[in-house]
């Protein structure tokens, strides 16, 4: 195993602790601005879905520019 490796799972590992107690904080947070606010379930299945797909396209016109700076910086 390259000498890196076990210290990069490690930090994928945080990272990703870290990012699922910001979702978790992030929910708690919607949730208590929400309540009594008169949405029925299905208004809050809507909102989650929308907010949902908006963080995926958000997610994958970044990766697209990614891609694209590093095919641009490959000389590509």
């Amino acid at each position: 195993m390259a000498p890196r490796l076990p210290e990069l799972i490690k930090r994928a590992r945080r990272l990703a602790l870290e990012r699922d107690r910001l979702v978790q904080e992030l929910a708690r947070e919607w949730s208590s601005a929400l309540r009594g606010q008169g949405f029925s379930p299905r208004d809050l299945d809507e909102l989650w879905a929308g907010l949902t797909e908006d963080a995926v396209r958000r997610l994958l016109h970044a990766r697209g520019e990614e891609r694209v700076e590093t095919e641009l910086a490959a000389g590509g």
